[in-house]
């Protein structure tokens, strides 16, 4: 029976449950909504599948791979993101590698001494759990599920029991919702408090955090830190509270950013809204006064 539909309808997290029970092998492929004018039977627009924004291997029931549409998922950014790689090292075995499978570079890594075999899994793991908690979060967009298809090629395949999967993810969609609350706008800016070098004086970061301090400037904002570190939303989210509770960084406007002039239209707008303002705060006051 084919699934499809739309995470407004049918969110992801009862998707993996239903996977999860049924023990399906295959491809949930989630699209970006295109607004087609038709309404459906709850009232609200019907989109069709637009360009593809994610992509989740099962096999038997378990979680197996994980894609965001813009992001490199070969092995060399999964261990480079995971801190396994240096930039530099990264950007050696990319240059060196090219064509090579991740299965056959995962030998010769290996062989090298650059990683270990438990490296290359945990890397993994960790890189397709970020995907799946990043996707429970998303609140809309249509999906289809596609019987036995897993991605081609040379892809190292790490299952992953979906039960705590869900549970973890459970958790992470209220600390979403929390970060969110604290830091809405990602278009603003990060700086250095005073002193800076004795805020991180014996301070232990982790690899993602020292790659946002690097791009600490005001010129910089934390959407543009996020895709420089190929970072989603809600890691730099995360990242940027954790340092900034710790006093290490700085919320402040872009540089640059000025105050957008007024246009003749909003200034006589304003202008009219205030004596009607003030009448309202006067007759509030009188009420009050009469109780």
């Amino acid at each position: 029976m084919p699934l499809h539909g739309n995470l407004k309808n049918f969110s992801t997290t009862q998707l993996l449950n239903l996977i999860n029970l049924s023990g399906r092998t295959g491809t949930l492929t989630i699209y970006e909504g295109v607004p087609t004018g038709e309404e459906d039977a709850m009232g609200d627009e019907k989109e069709a599948p637009g360009g593809e924004r994610a992509s989740i291997g099962f096999k038997s029931g378990k979680l197996v791979y994980a894609l965001l549409n813009g992001q490199d998922g070969d092995l060399v950014a999964v261990l480079n993101k995971a801190g396994k790689l240096t930039d530099a090292q990264a950007k050696i075995i990319r240059d060196r590698a090219k064509g090579t499978g991740d299965k056959a570079l995962a030998m010769r890594l290996i062989g090298a001494n650059y990683v270990t075999q438990n490296d290359i899994v945990t890397s993994i793991q960790q890189y397709t759990l970020d995907i799946v908690y990043t996707l429970m979060s998303w609140t809309g967009g249509p999906f289809q599920f596609f019987d036995n298809k897993l991605p081609e090629g040379d892809k190292i395949l790490v299952p992953i029991d979906l039960e705590n999967v869900i549970i973890e993810g459970a958790r992470r969609i209220r600390e979403v919702e929390q970060l969110n609350e604290h830091l809405p706008n990602l278009d603003m800016s990060l700086k250095f408090p005073e002193n800076p070098k004795e805020k991180y004086a014996g301070v232990h970061l982790s690899v993602e955090e020292w790659r946002v301090v690097s791009f600490v400037n005001p010129k910089n904002t934390i959407r543009q830190i996020a895709k420089a570190n190929n970072m989603s939303d809600m890691e730099i989210r995360r990242v940027v509270y954790g340092l900034e509770q710790a006093g290490l960084v700085v919320l402040v406007k872009p540089a640059g950013a000025e105050k957008r002039p007024e246009t003749r239209t909003s200034s006589r707008r304003r202008k009219a809204q205030q004596p009607v303002q003030r009448d309202v705060v006067s007759k509030l006051i009188d009420k009050l006064k009469s109780i």
